[in-house]
């Protein structure tokens, strides 16, 4: 089996649009406010979305499981107020449990959190719990950088966060760490502030014990980690210079690595260096990227091409496209053995 633990509903029919674009004109005139019951999108339109283009690609690069959130871009939790986020989260949530209702096999959900710049992380517990409890999703996703791009908000190391952390710790659900829109002219959103944050994220946690408090915390850094896999000398010695332990034993029991990385060098840089048990199979495609390669001839977010061509033993490409996302998402793995795989 091969599970994908990074996919975004990139694809969502036009109506949704719409209807952000409407709350979003609100803000400024309340008497366009749209309500959740104007959007109104049937299940044959979600299954023409779905089936056109990430059922469709699926099927065609043998990937069997997606983990599957709401477009990470869409999320902009830098627009409006907490209530803006929070109506905006329950829309978006719904459709993706839909979507895994539609598909049962094929998609499973994981939560947008309802985040908003200056506002209490508690404030997501809501959403998350009915999420995990009613729509059975198996993570979040976590914005460290609410604002946009400006980067106010504390690093994930502080205690501002840990009211997210003591209820992933009870569902026992990992969180992708994934920003949204850039809205700082000088990062653009796809090719510099999602790499930034996963970065920055990973010297966060390098900085802190973070893990000391939250012992069973788990995160997945996406895009192969930004920066870190390629610079790994220097963060052993930045962990050094601060008195941390290796690594290792610092960081390397609760962070994992997406394979979310479209050349051949890059995938191999990335197995080189990072232990293979803290590697996910990714593709996030239908993402950022979603040309063909002209030096290869296939789109670049044909990550499964990449892993095996990686010349893994072959218990570590199971362990890649399989066996690490169970262990690490143990909601997924759960469902999967209730439907008998």
């Amino acid at each position: 089996m091969i599970i994908d633990c990074h996919g975004h509903y990139t694809t969502a029919p036009p109506a949704l649009e719409a209807w952000r674009n409407q709350q979003i004109a609100s803000l400024d005139d309340p008497s366009l406010a749209p309500l959740r019951a104007d959007l109104r999108i049937s299940d044959d339109e979600l299954r023409a979305t779905i089936e056109a283009n990430q059922l469709r690609l699926m099927d065609e690069r043998g990937i069997d499981v997606t983990v599957f959130s709401p477009r990470a871009s869409f999320m902009a939790h830098h627009v409006g107020d907490f209530k803006t986020s929070a109506e905006w989260a329950a829309i978006c949530n719904e459709l993706c449990f839909r979507i895994s209702q539609l598909y049962p096999e094929r998609f499973v959900p994981a939560a947008m959190l309802p985040q908003s710049p200056g506002v209490d992380p508690a404030t997501c517990l809501p959403e998350l719990t009915r999420c995990v409890q009613e729509y059975g999703a198996v993570a979040l996703n976590l914005n460290p950088d609410p604002s946009g791009g400006h980067w106010t908000s504390p690093p994930l190391t502080d205690r501002h966060w840990y009211p997210v952390y003591e209820k992933m710790v009870e569902y026992d659900v990992p969180a992708m760490i994934h920003v949204s829109t850039s809205v700082n002219p000088a990062f653009h959103t796809t090719g510099a502030h999602y790499l930034n944050a996963d970065t920055t994220a990973f010297m966060q946690l390098v900085q802190g014990d973070l893990f000391r408090d939250f012992p069973t915390l788990r995160f997945v850094i996406p895009h192969g980690g930004g920066a870190v896999p390629y610079h790994w000398g220097r963060f052993r010695g930045l962990a050094m210079a601060l008195g941390k332990p290796p690594l290792e034993e610092h960081v390397l029991g609760n962070v994992f690595f997406d394979t979310c990385v479209y050349h051949q060098p890059g995938i191999d840089l990335l197995f080189d260096v990072v232990p293979t048990r803290n590697i996910l199979f990714a593709s996030e495609m239908i993402g950022a990227v979603r040309d063909i390669d002209p030096c290869t001839g296939h789109h670049f977010d044909d990550t499964r091409r990449y892993t095996e061509a990686a010349k893994l033993p072959a218990e570590d490409l199971v362990a890649v496209q399989e066996g690490n996302a169970r262990a690490v998402y143990p909601r997924l793995d759960a469902l999967l053995k209730r439907q008998g795989r």
